[in-house]
């Protein structure tokens, strides 16, 4: 008897139950992600009447797995490129919520007689909202073209990053088992220096290797390499120190960045759906029924918690931020859940035995009734912004809106704050790209070639030399390449105030360059001379080349510039931004009324008082479409208008279908068949025009065989004779009946 690996039957079993389930969660529709809890609930240990996964060591392996494609797929929809581009709005909303929802969870869990450690992940667990239920619920209710639902994408998308922060940080706590306000510190730092670092080095290396191989790559070879390019991202991060979910999320925001990351997406989803699902199965594996019935009155705290306090956190961060009273509520009630970073915060703390065993099962639990609740806290939104309209004092509504209008209007900056923005990232880039180059130069470089090529002090010498002219360039750029010269000439134009910060910042600039100079060569030599020497040949070459070192520096800026904006300059959209109404893409659906008619027959402006400011064809754009321009299938169509006038011309694009015009032609009946004619079928003697076969079956007349001879795509004329072997495509059902 063959012997089949307990893994393999394992696997079996976890997807047959993942199977049924979400086949049944689809039937009642509800989010799959709740299916597969319950699957992972019927196969674990707690319940025996059916079979149960017996090799948990091998599923958490998988469970793994599935975490790294989870947060690389995250890493595809995030971009960093989105989180600068979320806006004040977003940021101050997602950190306001963050911090509360840490304080409430924090604060609930100590009032439950928790342990402190249990507090501090909860209150992580409770901090971050979902991002797969809240864009289900927004597809399945049809609020996607609505203005609050780009702020809470936004938000999303901030929360992300403070989701992966969150991961360091409380992974840093639980080692060190003590609030170490250095050790967290530097926590932070390192995190910050190696997403800078990984960030500029991936955007550089990564879509040019792409476009290298662009001509080679299939969707075979394309799948393959961005799974490598994931893994070995999740190397490099557990190689220094951080866990392999962040390694998966800075790749696949990397991979987000390029012209390829709609393929990618698509290429990997399928993978991704599989170790997910494997991944939530076990989240399902770990709940303890029993826990459940003995924690309830936790359960039902702990939910009211995340409700009540990330809708007050949230709408009060959207409120501080200069939102309206209306977006701020709808806002507030759509963040109300917890889902896929929470159940990873929950693991983490299992993994590293630092959390009780009740705190995993309870955290699924809220994240199960709160995913039930949120569409319908979505639908219930904007009711109750209109009870708390009516309630609140009159005041209190006119002044937030007259703080809403007025936070709208503040954009400009400042000669001084440009240019102290230009600076500061100016040190920031350059200090890491210095920093990295002097650890691999000493700690790599030097060691290979003294080992493996020269011997001694030279060898010693040589790799100063080539880590030095490795640095050079970057030496420039951070010392001595000119900063927003037009905000710079204002300022020092000014002679009475500015000059001296102005050549303040000047001397900074200089002396964290030979600082970096100084730290590279003491790695090498103990002796403050050669240190003084090197310093004063490496100041006097960048002044010295300074042209040649621009034009290399300017090379290497141009290129990264390019991969960083390729994407963007690839679906080119201009910018509007109107007063009260919001930009929105519609789709026009093959079975729209719109499709075929002009943009002055159509007269959406006139009849719904929206606008039409772009239209994607393909890789064609036609920003501002002339009255002439008419409407295709799958056109992609900037729309500006308010939330009302959105939702009215939105059917518009979406169409229907006639239920009797579809059922017509049911579209499993069309075949391919074989008809002999004899001298008593209705047909025979009649051409294949008069036949009425097109007409009374639908049927086409494709080929007939006579005597032997083939006759492909026949003429109408041809006259049908005994013994003819005719072929017709149409519907199975009406053409037996006919030819009989």
């Amino acid at each position: 008897m063959i012997h089949l690996p307990v893994l393999i039957t394992d696997l079996g079993l976890i997807l047959a139950a993942a199977g049924i389930t979400t086949l049944l969660f689809k039937r009642i529709k509800q989010p799959l992600v709740l299916g597969y809890i319950l699957a992972g609930l019927l196969v674990g240990p707690h319940i025996k009447f059916i079979p149960t996964v017996t090799d948990n060591e091998s599923i958490h392996i998988w469970a793994e797995i599935g975490v790294i494609f989870l947060l690389f797929s995250l890493g595809l929809e995030f971009s960093f490129k989105k989180l600068v581009k979320v806006g004040g709005s977003a940021s101050i909303t997602a950190i306001v919520e963050v911090v509360f929802m840490l304080l409430i969870g924090f604060v609930a869990g100590l009032a439950m007689g928790w342990s402190t450690m249990d507090s501090i992940f909860l209150g992580g667990i409770l901090s971050v909202s979902s991002t797969t239920i809240i864009i289900r619920a927004f597809e399945e209710l049809g609020v996607k073209h609505k203005k609050f639902a780009g702020l809470v994408f936004g938000v999303l998308i901030v929360e992300d990053l403070v989701a992966i922060l969150l991961l360091v940080l409380l992974s840093t706590l639980a080692v060190s088992q003590q609030f170490a306000g250095a050790e967290m510190l530097i926590s932070i730092l390192k995190l910050c220096f190696f997403l800078v670092l990984w960030f500029i080095g991936g955007i550089f290396l990564v879509p040019t290797f792409l476009k290298a191989t662009k001509k080679l790559m299939n969707d075979e070879t394309m799948l393959v390499v961005s799974i490598a390019l994931c893994l070995l991202m999740v190397l490099l991060a557990v190689k220094v120190g951080f866990s392999p979910a962040l390694g998966a999320f800075i790749m696949g925001s990397i991979l987000a960045e390029t012209t390829q990351a709609e393929r990618i997406e698509h290429l990997t989803k399928s993978v991704k759906d599989l170790f997910a699902a494997i991944f939530f199965v076990s989240v399902g594996m770990l709940i303890n029924p029993s826990i459940l019935i003995d924690y309830a009155v936790p359960i039902v705290v702990i939910t009211l918690a995340t409700v009540l306090g990330k809708f007050l956190s949230s709408g009060l961060g959207a409120l501080v931020s200069g939102q309206p009273l209306k977006t701020s509520v709808q806002t507030g009630l759509s963040l109300a859940q917890i889902g896929e970073f929470s159940f990873i915060i929950a693991t983490l703390g299992l993994t590293l035995k630092v959390t009780s065993d009740f705190l995993y099962p309870i955290a699924v639990a809220v994240s199960a009734i709160t995913t039930f609740t949120t569409p319908y806290l979505i639908k219930f939104s904007e009711p109750f912004y209109l009870f708390l309209e009516r309630k609140l004092p009159k005041k209190w509504v006119e002044g937030i809106n007259r703080y809403s209008s007025s936070t709208a209007g503040i954009t400009t900056l400042s000669d001084w704050k440009t240019l102290l923005k230009s600076y500061t990232f100016n040190l920031i880039i350059h200090s890491v790209i210095l920093i990295a180059i002097v650890f691999l130069g000493s700690k790599y470089l030097q060691p290979f070639i003294t080992q493996n090529l020269i011997n001694g002090n030279n060898g010693i010498v040589i790799s100063l030399i080539v880590t030095l002219f490795i640095m050079t360039p970057f030496l420039w750029a951070l010392a001595i390449r000119r900063i927003e010269r037009k905000a710079y000439s204002h300022l020092w134009l000014n002679k009475k105030y500015t000059r001296g910060p102005l050549i303040a910042l000047e001397i900074l600039r200089i002396s964290l360059a030979i600082f970096f100079v100084g730290i590279l060569i003491y790695q090498f030599y103990s002796t403050w001379i050669s240190i003084v020497i090197a310093i004063a040949l490496i100041v006097l070459c960048m002044f010295v080349f300074s042209r040649r070192l621009q034009g290399f520096y300017n090379k290497l800026e141009s290129r990264f510039l390019l991969n960083l904006n390729a994407r963007e300059a690839q679906n080119a959209q201009p910018e509007i931004l109107p007063w009260d109404t919001h930009l929105v893409e519609l789709t026009v659906a093959p079975e729209s009324t719109l499709v075929g008619k002009t943009l002055i027959d159509l007269s959406v402006r006139e009849k719904y008082g929206v606008n039409i400011a772009l239209i994607e064809r393909g890789k064609i754009m036609i920003p501002t479409p002339g009255r002439d321009e008419r409407l295709y299938p799958n056109d992609k169509v900037l729309v500006i208008g308010t939330d009302d006038q959105l939702a009215a011309i939105k059917e518009l694009f979406e169409g229907s279908i006639d239920d009797n015009l579809q059922s017509s032609f049911p579209k499993e009946d069309m075949a391919l068949q074989k008809i002999v004619i004899n001298s008593s079928s209705p047909v025979y003697g009649q051409t294949i025009r008069n036949s009425g076969i097109r007409e009374m079956t639908q049927g086409l007349v494709v080929g007939i065989e006579r005597n032997g001879e083939r006759i492909l795509n026949p003429d109408s004329t041809l006259t049908f004779e005994n013994g003819d072997i005719v072929w017709i495509v149409g519907n199975n059902k009406k053409v037996p009946e006919l030819l009989k």
